[in-house]
Order: C-alpha cells, then sequence, then structure tokens
C-alpha cells in the first residue's frame, strides 16, 4: 500500500502546475532514504522486479559488487552437451520417444530367462543401431554449435579497464554488465548496451539490425537525452548514474527504464537508447555504452528459441495405426499365451519335454511376454528413423529447385521446419497477406487530394503504365573498415564518416571511397513521380515576382504547404547522399545562413498566422529550465528567430503563374464556397499577403525556382552546394519513402536529419531548419503516426499526423471558431471521403493527412503527461498510448495520398490455379473494402460472374441477423460447400464481432459455401485469430503466407507458415516453416512438391505397416504349428536384420524420388492436388485394404512352402528358408509394383538388397556354428539353394501372392483409371494428342464442378457499389497494377 501511496503522491506532482518536472525529475521530487518508501524501492531493486545497474569501474564499486551477483556473463553457449554429459543426456532425451522405450523393454525382458526369446545381445541390435545413428547427428549439430559458440566468444572488443584507466581488448565472453564498451563503425554490439556517447554531434548512432530481424535499413538510435545536453565526452571513471530498467525480456521493441542522476533527478530511458546484441555499427565513428544486460539475458539470446518444431498431420495419422498395431501385436500375443496354455492342458507325459512344475497357465503368461519379443518387428520403430532420412532428401530436392531461384535478390527457397514437407500436399485452406505477398510492397505516389481538390496527376499515371522494371534495381554494397578499428567483423558495410585516424598497426587508413549505396524502397520508380500542373502552378505562387493582386495566395495555399512540409517531415526516413553516409553529416553539409532578410521571414509568417486556426502568445511567465512549461515558454517566445529561409540565386529564371480560381475541384468542378462573415477579413488578408510577398521579393532581390522545372521528375541543382538529386532517403516501409519522394518531387525536399532538427527545403522560401520535438511512431494500435514540430514559419508547436483513413476521418473534427470554417471543413471532409472512395475503387492505398495547433498552455499539460509516460517502468505501453490519443485529437484535415502498390508476376495464375487443386483462399489485409476487392479482381480471386457476400454490421444484433439472412438466401438457392461464385467481404469490426461473440459458428458455415473470403481492415491479432478458429473449428489444414512482422502471429498459428522475404525486412520469414521470394513459388511449391512429398510419404509409410505385418504373419502361423511355444522357423540373425537392413534401403528411395505424375503435369493440372487435399493417399481404409493384403500374402508365403515340404524330413530351419527367399521377393517386388518411378539407381538398391540377404545368409550358414544356438545353421542355406525345389517353390509363391494384386491394378486401370495415371498417360503422348486430351480433361472438369444457379444479388447497403465495380474488374484491373 506504501507503495500505491507513493505513485499516486507523484502523479500528483506531475499534473500539478508547480510540479517542475519535464526533461527529469527535479532533485527535490525525489525522496530521502531514509523514509520507508524508499527502503521499500531499494528491497525491490534486489528482489528480481528490476534490474539495477551502475558502473562496473565507477564511484559505485561498492554497490556494483552486491547488484552484480545476479547477472549473468556476456558468454554464450548454444550447445547441449559437454564430452562428459553427451551420453547420458543424448541417451535421455531419446529415449523420450515412446518407441524407444518400447524396445529399450523388449530388450530387459529378454534378460529375463523365462521369456528370453533370442540371444541377449541380438534383441539389443535394432535399438543400439537407432540410438547410434541418431547420435551421431546429434553429435555432429552439437559439435557445429560448439564452434559457433567459440568464435562468438573470442571476438576482440574495447573495454574499459579501471586498473589502466583506458579501453583495452578483451574477449565477448569477459564482458560484464556495468562494463564500458566502446565500438566503432562496422563493429558487432557484444551485448545490450545503454547508448552513452556518440561521435555524432547530434548524439544520433545508427545500427543495422539484419543478424537480428533480417532488416537491412538502418535503424536510428540516440544518446540518453540529457547526457547529450551536458555536452561533455563520457568519463566512465566517474560515471556515478544509476540506471533502473525492467527484468531481462525477449521483446525486441521494448526497452523500460530511468536513468538516476548524481542530483537524484531522472532520465526516461526508451529502446531508442538501447543498443541490441548481434546489430552492427554503421555510419557513426564511434560510441560507447553500458553493459544492461549480457549472454544469455540479452534480447537476441532470449528470442534464439532453436529450430521450430510441427507435428505434421501424417504424423499425427502415424501414431493412430501404430497404436493398431500395437493392438494387433497383442492380439497375437495373447493368442498364442491361450493357445500354448491349452496345448499344454491337453499334453500328457509327453517323452520329448522336460519335466516342468509350471501351471500351463502360468507359462502362458510367460509365453505371452516371449512372443512380445518374437513378433517386436510389428512395431516399425525403422520407420520413423526412415522418415526422418526420408524428409531430408525431400527438403534437399526443394531446396535445389532452381525455379525457386531468384536472380534478382540472390535467393532461394529455405526449408525451416523439415517435419512438415508432407503437410504441402495436404493445404485445404490458404491465409494471404496483401501487400507485398500478393503485391510487389514498391509504393508508389500516384495522386492526391489537398483542401478537398483532387489532383489526378494523368502524366503520372501514364509513366507508371509505361514503366519497365529495372535490370539491377540493388546496389552491391562494398565492404569498408572502420578508420579507427581494424577489427571489424561486419560482412557487409556501408560508408562511414572518415577523420584520418590511424589504424591500430600503426599503418596509415586512406580515406573511405565514395560508395554508391542503394537505399531501402527507393527504386526509380518511387523516385521519378511527376507533378501534377495544377498543383505545381499553386504552388509556384510562392515563387512569383513580383504577384499579381488579383491571385494572391489564399488559405488553400498554406493547406497545400503544410499538406507537403508533413509528407516531407512525418516519417522517420534516414537522408543521405552518394558521397556522405547515411546520417546527420550530410545535414551539416547544407548551410543555412544566419542572417536573413527580416522582412521576408515575417511576412512569411503573416500569411500562416492569418490562416491558421490559432496563435500563439509569446508572452509567458518564467519556469524552471527543465519543466515542461519552462520548454513551451521557450519555444514560443523564440517562434520567430527558430528558423531562417536559405537563400537561392537564379535571377535569370522568369516566374511562372497560370490563372486558377482557388477552391474549385478540377475534377468535379464543384466550387468551395468561401463566403461568410470572413470575406472582409480574407480580402484584407489577400491584399496584405499581396504586399508581403512584393516585398519579400524586392528585399531578397531575387527571383525562385518554379516547381514547374521539376515536372520531368528531375530537380534542377542549386548553389548551396548541394543538389537535390543527390540526395538519397532510406525509409523503414515503402509507404514512407513514397511520400517523401512525392513531396520532393514540388520541391518540398528533406535534406537533412538529427535528433531535434529537420532541414526542409520549400519551393518559394527556401531551406528552414524545423524544430523536432516528438515522434510517436505508428502502431497498429492507433494506425497512425505523429510529428510535433515548432513550425518553421509561424514558430507554433503543430503536430502533424498521417495513418489510415478510417482513424483519421473519425479524429478531424470540425472548427467550432465560425460558422464559414464549419461549412469550409465540412466541405473538405466531404470531397476528400469521395475522392477516398475512388482510390480505393482503383485499389490505391489510401492514407490521410491531418495537423493540429497546439496553445501553449494545451503543450504544456500534454507534455507533462508525455514526460511521466516515458519514465515509467510499468505499464508504459499504455500510459504512453493514452498520451498520443490526448495528442492526435480535434485534427484539421489538410488532404489524402492514392498509392499504387503493383501485383508481383503470375499472382493471378497462382491463385487460379490454387483454386482449381481444391483450395479455399482467403485474403488478410488491412486495407480498405473497396481497395481489397479491387485488388481482388486483379489477381483473379473474383471473377465478374461471382456473387458478393457484404458483411458490414454496426452492431451484434445487425451482425447475427444478416448472417442469417445471407445463410437463408443461400440454402433457399440451393447452395452447397462446392459451390463457385460466392466471395465473402467482412470488415475489420464485423470480424472482431464475429470473433469476441457468439457468431463463429454462422461465420464458419457462411464462409463454407464461399469459394473465397476477404476480411478488410484487419488487425495482426484478428488475422490470427481467424487462422485459428478455422484451424480449429473445421479440422482442416491450413497455410498461411504473408512477408511482413504483422503476419507473423498469423504464420505461426497456420499447419503451414510460408513467409515472403520482401521489403519489409525477414521477420515473416524467421517466423515461417518454408521462406520463399514470390507468392508465383506457392504453386509449385503446393502443387508440385507438395504433392510429391504426400504421396510420396504417404505410399512409403503404408510399404512399412505391409511389410511388417506381412513378415511378423509368418512367424505367428508357425506357432500353430509348434505348440505355441515361442519358437521361430529362422534364425535369430536373419529375423532381427530382415527389416533392419535386407529390406530397409528400397523404401527410402521410393519416398525420395518416386514420382507418380511429372512436374509439368501437375502444374497444367491443378486438380491432381485433390488426391493430397483430401488425405486420398492415406487414409483408415487405405491402412486396413493394405493390412488385409499383408495377411494374404503372408498365408501364400507361408502355406505354399509348408504344403511343398509337408511329409518330408526338412527340419525348421530348412523349411524356413525359402519362407525367408520367398517374403524378401514378394516385399521387393511389391514395391516394384507400387512405384510409378524406375531408374537404374532403384534397380541397383532393389538388386543390392536380394543380393545382401542371399550373400549374408551364404555367409552365415558356411562359416556359422554357434552364432545362433540352440539353432545351428552351418550348410542349411548352402543345401537349400543347391535344390531346383528351393527355387521352384520361391517363383510360385512370389507369383501367388503378387498375382491378385496386380490382377486389380490392371482391372482398376482399365475400368477405373485413376486421376494420377491419366495425367502420367498424357505425358507419353505427341504435342497435338496431349493438348486435345488436356482440352477434353478441363472441359470434363468443368462440367463436373458447374452448379447451374439462379442468379443472385444479396442486398447490402453497399452491395450495388461494389457489385458494379466487380462487374468492371475486367476492363478495369491490368496483371500489374493493384
Amino acid at each position: 500500500m506504501e507503495q500505491i501511496h507513493w505513485v499516486r503522491h507523484r502523479w500528483q506532482q506531475l499534473v500539478s502546475a508547480d510540479s517542475g518536472r519535464g526533461w527529469y525529475s527535479s532533485p527535490e521530487a525525489v525522496r530521502t532514504k531514509s523514509s520507508p518508501e524508499a527502503h521499500m524501492l531499494t528491497h525491490d531493486r534486489f528482489t528480481g522486479k528490476r534490474r539495477v545497474v551502475v558502473a562496473r569501474h565507477g564511484p559505485l564499486q561498492s554497490e556494483y559488487k552486491i547488484i552484480s551477483k545476479g547477472c549473468k556473463g556476456n558468454g554464450i553457449r548454444t550447445t547441449k552437451y559437454n564430452l562428459l554429459s553427451f551420453i547420458p543426456m543424448n541417451l535421455f532425451q531419446q529415449f523420450h520417444r515412446a518407441a524407444n522405450l518400447y524396445f529399450l523393454f523388449l530388450v530387459m525382458l529378454n534378460w529375463i530367462p523365462v521369456v528370453e526369446a533370442f540371444q541377449k545381445e541380438i534383441t539389443m541390435i535394432p535399438l543400439v543401431v537407432v540410438l547410434l545413428v541418431i547420435a551421431f547427428k546429434d553429435a555432429l549439430e552439437d559439435y557445429r554449435r560448439y564452434r559457433f559458440d567459440k568464435m562468438v566468444n573470442n571476438n576482440i572488443v574495447s573495454v574499459y579497464s579501471g586498473r589502466k584507466q583506458a579501453y583495452v581488448d578483451q574477449r565477448w565472453r569477459d564482458v560484464r554488465v556495468g562494463d564500458f564498451v566502446h565500438l566503432s563503425c562496422n563493429e558487432i554490439i557484444p551485448a545490450d548496451m545503454l547508448l552513452l556517447y556518440s561521435s555524432d554531434p547530434h548524439g544520433v548512432c545508427y545500427i543495422e539490425t539484419a543478424n537480428l530481424d533480417g532488416e537491412t535499413n538502418l535503424k536510428q538510435r540516440q544518446v540518453v537525452r540529457e547526457l547529450l545536453q551536458q555536452g561533455s565526452e563520457l568519463a566512465p571513471e566517474s560515471f556515478n548514474s544509476r540506471i533502473e530498467c525492467e527484468i531481462p525480456n525477449n521483446n525486441l521493441g521494448r526497452f523500460r527504464g530511468y536513468m538516476e542522476l548524481p542530483n537524484k533527478a531522472r532520465v526516461g530511458l526508451h529502446n531508442s537508447n538501447l543498443l541490441l546484441r548481434s546489430c552492427t555499427i554503421r555510419n557513426t565513428e564511434t560510441v560507447v555504452g553500458i553493459v544492461v544486460y549480457a549472454g544469455h539475458e540479452t534480447k537476441a539470446m532470449m528470442n534464439n528459441s532453436g529450430p521450430r518444431y510441427k507435428r505434421s498431420k501424417l504424423e499425427r495419422r502415424l501414431n493412430v495405426d501404430v497404436m493398431w498395431c500395437v493392438l494387433l501385436l497383442i492380439v497375437m500375443c495373447v493368442t498364442g499365451a491361450v493357445g500354448h496354455g491349452l496345448w499344454l492342458q491337453n499334453l500328457k507325459d509327453s517323452p520329448y519335454l522336460i519335466p516342468d512344475h509350471t501351471s500351463p497357465a502360468l507359462a502362458g503368461f510367460y509365453l505371452f511376454w516371449t512372443l512380445i519379443i518374437v513378433l517386436q518387428v510389428l512395431i516399425p520403430i525403422s520407420l520413423y528413423v526412415s522418415i526422418e532420412i526420408v524428409k531430408l532428401g525431400q527438403v534437399f530436392f526443394i531446396q535445389n529447385d532452381m525455379d525457386f531461384y531468384n536472380d534478382h535478390l540472390d535467393s532461394r527457397i529455405q526449408c525451416r521446419a523439415l517435419n512438415i514437407t508432407e503437410d504441402l500436399g495436404q493445404v485445404q485452406y490458404v491465409f494471404s497477406d496483401k501487400t507485398g505477398t500478393l503485391t510487389e510492397n514498391k509504393m508508389v505516389f500516384r495522386r492526391c487530394t489537398i483542401f478537398g481538390v483532387e489532383y489526378p496527376h494523368e502524366e503520372n499515371a501514364k509513366r507508371l503504365e509505361l514503366y519497365e522494371p529495372e535490370e539491377d534495381e540493388v546496389g552491391h554494397l562494398l565492404t569498408l573498415k572502420s578508420c579507427s578499428s581494424a577489427k571489424s567483423l561486419s560482412r557487409r558495410s556501408l560508408s562511414c564518416k572518415v577523420t584520418g585516424h590511424a589504424e591500430e598497426d600503426g599503418t596509415d587508413q586512406p580515406p573511405s571511397p565514395t560508395i554508391p549505396c542503394h537505399s531501402a524502397f527507393s527504386s526509380r520508380m518511387a523516385k521519378d513521380v511527376i507533378p501534377d500542373p495544377l498543383l505545381v502552378q499553386k504552388l509556384n505562387c510562392l515563387s512569383v515576382s513580383p504577384l499579381r493582386e488579383s491571385s494572391s495566395p489564399s488559405q488553400e495555399l498554406t493547406y497545400i504547404v503544410d499538406f507537403f512540409l508533413a509528407l516531407a517531415i512525418c516519417n522517420t526516413v534516414v537522408v543521405s547522399s552518394p558521397t556522405q553516409p547515411r546520417h546527420i553529416g550530410f545535414y551539416s553539409q547544407v548551410r543555412v545562413p544566419e542572417i536573413s532578410p527580416l522582412t521576408s521571414l515575417e511576412d512569411i509568417k503573416l500569411m500562416f498566422q492569418r490562416f491558421g486556426r490559432s496563435r500563439f502568445s509569446t508572452a509567458s511567465s518564467p519556469q524552471a529550465s527543465g519543466s515542461p512549461r519552462g520548454l513551451a515558454s521557450r519555444l514560443f517566445a523564440r517562434g520567430k528567430a527558430g528558423s531562417t529561409p536559405r537563400e537561392d540565386s537564379n535571377p535569370d529564371q522568369e516566374p511562372d503563374l497560370l490563372g486558377h480560381k482557388p477552391g474549385v475541384d478540377r475534377a468535379s468542378g464543384e466550387e468551395v464556397e468561401e463566403e461568410g462573415d470572413g470575406n472582409t477579413e480574407n480580402k484584407e488578408g489577400e491584399q496584405e499577403l499581396s504586399m508581403v510577398y512584393n516585398n519579400l521579393l524586392v528585399n531578397r532581390g531575387e527571383g525562385r525556382d518554379s516547381v514547374e522545372g521539376s515536372t520531368g521528375g528531375h530537380n534542377q541543382p542549386k548553389e548551396h552546394g548541394v543538389e537535390d538529386n543527390t540526395v538519397v532517403y532510406e525509409a523503414e516501409s515503402p509507404d514512407e519513402a513514397a511520400l517523401v519522394h512525392a513531396a520532393r518531387a514540388y520541391r518540398c525536399t528533406l535534406q537533412g536529419r538529427s535528433l531535434e532538427r529537420l532541414l526542409v527545403e520549400l519551393p518559394g522560401v527556401g531551406s528552414l531548419d524545423v524544430h523536432l520535438l516528438h515522434i510517436l511512431p505508428f502502431d497498429s494500435t492507433r494506425k497512425r503516426m505523429s510529428v510535433v514540430v515548432q513550425h518553421p514559419l509561424t514558430g507554433q508547436v503543430v503536430v502533424y499526423t498521417k495513418g489510415a483513413d478510417s482513424v483519421i476521418m473519425d479524429l478531424a473534427e470540425l472548427t467550432t471558431d465560425a460558422e464559414q470554417a464549419d461549412s469550409r471543413q465540412g466541405h473538405i471532409r466531404d470531397q476528400t471521403q469521395k475522392h477516398l472512395d475512388s482510390y480505393a475503387r482503383e485499389g490505391l492505398r489510401t492514407l490521410c493527412i491531418a495537423k493540429r495547433v497546439l496553445e501553449e498552455e494545451e503543450y504544456d499539460n500534454w507534455l507533462k503527461l508525455q514526460r511521466f509516460a516515458e519514465t515509467s517502468i510499468e505499464n508504459r505501453e499504455e500510459l504512453l498510448l493514452e498520451s498520443a490519443q490526448r495528442l492526435e485529437c480535434k485534427l484539421t484535415l489538410l488532404g489524402a495520398t492514392g498509392i499504387v502498390d503493383r501485383l508481383q508476376e503470375e499472382v493471378p495464375e497462382t491463385i487460379e490455379a490454387l483454386q482449381k487443386a481444391g483450395v479455399r483462399i482467403w485474403v488478410l489485409t488491412g486495407d480498405k473494402q473497396e481497395t481489397a476487392i479491387n485488388i481482388a479482381c486483379a489477381c483473379k480471386l473474383l471473377r465478374p460472374s461471382d456473387q458478393l457476400l457484404i458483411a458490414n454490421c454496426g452492431s451484434k444484433e445487425a451482425c447475427e441477423a444478416l448472417f442469417q439472412e445471407l445463410l437463408a438466401e443461400v440454402e433457399h438457392n440451393q447452395l452447397t460447400s462446392e459451390a463457385t461464385g460466392l466471395t465473402l467481404v467482412i470488415n475489420g469490426y464485423t470480424l472482431d464481432l464475429v470473433l469476441q461473440g457468439k457468431l463463429k459458428e454462422e461465420f464458419l458455415e457462411l464462409s463454407r459455401h464461399c469459394k473465397a473470403v476477404i476480411c478488410c481492415r484487419s488487425t495482426p491479432l484478428q488475422k490470427s485469430q481467424v487462422v485459428q478458429l478455422v484451424r480449429d473449428q473445421l479440422g482442416v489444414m491450413t497455410l498461411a503466407i504473408g512477408d511482413g512482422a504483422n503476419d507473423v502471429s498469423m504464420i505461426q498459428v497456420a499447419d503451414v507458415g510460408v513467409g515472403i522475404s520482401g521489403q519489409e525486412g525477414m521477420q515473416a520469414v524467421m517466423s515461417s516453416d518454408f521462406a520463399i521470394s514470390r507468392f508465383k513459388h506457392l504453386r509449385k511449391l503446393m502443387l508440385v512438391h507438395g504433392h510429391w512429398c504426400y504421396t510420396r510419404l504417404a505410399n512409403m509409410v503404408l510399404y512399412f505397416f505391409y511389410k511388417n505385418v506381412m513378415y511378423v504373419n509368418l512367424l505367428f502361423y508357425y506357432q500353430f504349428f509348434c505348440g505355441f511355444s515361442g519358437s521361430v522357423m529362422t534364425n535369430s540373425w536373419v529375423l532381427i536384420f530382415f527389416n533392419l537392413l535386407f529390406t530397409s534401403a528400397p523404401p527410402l528411395l521410393y519416398g525420395i524420388l518416386d514420382r507418380d505424375v511429372t512436374a509439368s503435369t501437375l502444374i497444367k493440372l491443378p486438380q491432381l492436388y485433390k488426391l493430397g487435399n483430401n488425405s486420398m493417399a492415406y487414409q483408415s481404409s487405405t491402412f486396413w485394404l493394405t493390412i488385409l493384403d499383408a495377411f494374404y500374402q503372408s498365408l501364400v508365403c507361408f502355406f505354399v512352402p509348408y504344403f511343398a515340404y509337408a511329409g518330408s524330413d526338412v527340419d525348421i530351419l530348412s523349411f524356413g528358408s525359402p519362407i525367408n527367399a520367398s517374403a524378401l521377393l514378394i516385399i521387393l517386388l511389391h514395391q516394384v509394383l507400387e512405384s510409378h518411378t524406375l531408374t537404374w539407381l532403384h534397380g541397383l538398391v532393389l538388386l543390392g538388397s536380394g543380393l545382401f540377404y542371399f550373400g549374408f545368409t551364404l555367409v552365415f550358414s558356411c562359416l556359422c556354428v554357434t552364432c545362433s544356438p540352440p539353432t545351428n545353421p552351418l550348410g542349411v542355406e548352402t543345401l537349400q539353394m543347391s535344390q531346383p525345389l528351393f527355387y521352384a517353390v520361391c517363383t510360385l509363391t512370389t507369383v501367388l501372392a503378387l498375382l491378385p494384386r496386380m490382377l486389380f491394378h490392371a482391372l482398376h486401370n482399365t475400368i477405373s483409371p485413376p486421376t494420377a495415371l491419366a495425367a502420367a498417360q498424357m505425358d507419353k503422348l505427341n504435342p497435338e494428342e496431349y493438348w486435345k486430351r488436356m482440352q477434353r480433361w478441363n472441359h470434363t472438369q468443368a462440367e463436373a464442378r458447374s452448379l447451374h444457379v439462379d442468379d443472385l444479388v444479396l442486398q447490402n447497403p453497399d452491395a450495388e457499389l461494389i457489385t458494379q465495380d466487380l462487374q468492371e474488374c475486367n476492363t478495369n484491373t491490368g496483371p500489374v497494377v493493384s
């Protein structure tokens, strides 16, 4: 309770007006150590709830010794074993398998004399072989991990030494929590460190996280704010601050804590202050950090969960059938035990039996366990090992398929889960993301709307239609060493700032050469935006000399400037140039004049203040320097001097101004009304602005570059030292890159970025220094991002927000200042919404742009809450979300953008093939409904003849009523689950109602009648919930495919997860089971390799059951002729080796290389995939038919030799010799009959298996005298193989055993040939005959699938508009536009 009271007290201090806490808490606000609250906090520090870090070699060494006891070292160990623990631990892990425990039990059972069946050593052979094979594999894997751990732990890094008072080289494994680590450019970070110093003057450091999450674009990290403000170099020996943070966890995107300074003030710590282990320092000469997490406590190691393991559907089915085999074994043993007891009971005083006083019942009990040992082959222990080997072979051929190779990315398919290859051939539902999965995720600015006026950018549209992909858009990056360190551990590096320092070995390091670097998401298609002439004409008003009074700037111009300013700065784009690193060095390259004509700046401010919603008062009371109010006061007080325009010199260029009436929507022809009480003021404002601009241009004495000079997509060079066309942008998302390139096309250019500053060029104004106050990053909950800046022209604090239109339009409230403002904002909202709907119908991705001007008091109050949230450890995310939501409200809508994202190649063909294969495809996207439908049309998921079922509900009751209506309509029209032509479209809100309510059954029932489902506006959580719902409730095989971090949960929930290595990093790939580079590869992966893997493995498993049951039955039949004594008619060595060695190799080859249909036919006939889709190759019926066939063949194999040798004087082993030989021939030839592919390799393996058996038995018969007591096999096989009767019996037995199967195949293939056989026969035809058969095939399949359904139009509020769009989808959507 004391802690709760303290938290309440602190909160009251923070929200009070005189709290004094801003950037950090004041010393007076901190408790003394004698207080009970302080004592409890000290206790919490050492209970494990939080972690306290102090410098290892600083003034707090005594405290460090206490704290460091609970912290781990930096050495890592990913191996499972060492030399001493390998044997016991490996055996312990292997005996976790039920099969191994079962055979261990048999080995121990055979050591009991009363139930002993064979020699003790012989029964150990199968188990020992399996254990040795798996142990050898585990040892190799662990040795590779050991070598990697040794290499990583022995890496060298500079660590501060308290004894030498300098940085010395140490191994990674010797680094400890609290150590100061010095890193240079291109060095890999050895542990999770808090960034305390950067050689960058603005405290910025850039890291590359490719080793962590696969993303190659740079991430910005910053020095702890208070240390940056101190402006002095870090002295480790005098560092006496305490760091308190959360305990180690695996959340890569979160770090919560604070730093307590010597004056007891606190500075909030964030994820942007943390350098993660395994990341690489880029474009920063020197950084220093203090280690907070080391070794296995680092976030990278805590996320290293090892290889993925999933149980395949076939494996689950296999376990069930193994249990049937166990039941069959028990039945056989019980039968033998009962028979032995009855036989002994009915046998009186037999002269050839040793007298035994054991009762028949007890003898039967003993025989039960003896038969368990004798018939152990029925349980296929070698099957599990064989399955692992076969899957490795299948993975090898998948990974080496050249059709999956992407030469553009130099990547091929990755099989990350080795045990579910056969599941690829049984997929029934595919859940796909849209952006980056079906589309390129290469965003290109297409059109926009500002102030309610639509700018179609027609020339830009023509450019996109004629665009041809570049041959090589990915630059090849060279490797440079840091100029101050020779210990570069990176395989790939970017340019670093060179200062001329020498290498450690004394040699001079030459300056780094210029490297043409590739920027993320900055293809030529995205950069070469052609501006709209009308928008260019309006922006030219900023550069007119002199300005006519009749065409003076209006409020529309302020909206336009704010719109493009938001595009330029509302992002996290890294700015660089080909000759400079991707960091703030480029910012300092552009010199902003310190002095500029005051009249020009003041006049520009007047224009924005005249048409702004509110103004700030520059008068404010003095505040504490560190408080939010003091900060706000300083910002507002210096508003007039905060920014200076850059001077350009181009007096020869003539101004370009085309007459245009402000407020007219060229697309609609509607005029924006500007009537009301403000007309007089507006006219006065226009006259004043005209005078302002005339004076501005006269005072500056220069002309401005016309924006129209960049119409061709290439900006003109300037005289300030840096040309616009040399600016390189590296964005974290393609949307950001597209928007910043669009702003640059209109000469609103982002030229540099630092921690607190942005350098932006505006047309007609020049370069402006924008004070960046806060960045509220994008998250899936808010669906937007914002920046808080001090406006470079007005000095006001402005919030610029961009995000999803569904969110921004709700946050953009109408102003209440005047009726005219309400009318104007309402008109802008209505027009913008119309344009957004039009963009969505074209398949464009839409984003809305808005702003909010803050009063000083508003900003002051919000800053207190923000600082409290930033310095909180518990519930920080919730507090930051609440703070952001308080700021992002009452927005003024500026406009919206439409971005085009092209479809990937062959996406329509792939979807069409999967649908023909019987696979249901669901598209889960966060886009608007109209956009998703347009994309579905473009990729042929929807066709003009399809019926749309639209589910957009506002309440649970309406949703329930709609589902009942749709289901009644479907049932009325007698549409079954096989119907083709129905597609359900559901939005995110309705989907949330379904997932949280009791409508799941109705939703699933409706979806089963649809060939496709499109879920719009869905969140990442909803995606995973939908996949889990369908998988669990319908019991179907699901596959999820995506490319981004928002698809990770969906990929992990699905039975098969496929990641696309696209434009959004590698997080989806790293969480997937299979990784491909393009969506089109899914067709061959499923239809060809999936089909092959499933049919091969299914047939191999059935073959294993067949041969085991067939051979065990021979031993069981013999019990009826030996008094159920547990004797066998063969020597124990042949019995053990029969399944372990003699018949083990052919099934492996069968499972890896067998092909029922060629790859080309499987691609051309997707219907063949239904064989695995419906699990037809391995069902209960096929299993029992296989068992029955095994019983028949075993009866023939036993009784043909029995009757052939009846009445003769052959002994037991002589009788068993033709039985074993016949069984071997039958089993091998049975596989020949079942194989679809026979090559020389098959012949070699089959012939080798036969020769191995006969060779072994002959050698064993010649040399072994006492190898198999009490029997003596000496000379048995040589005698039998020298007699013609032996070969006659083997031949007759083999023919009679296989004849029914041969006749069945012949009749079945003649009367009703299976689909696969018909397709295989097509491969052998000539091309003309082949195409005739193919057309006939497709026609037959179409007739079989077609359902004559009356035209169905399901009424819905949105149905008419969408149906019209759907009917035009063939003409409005091309193969590349989405």
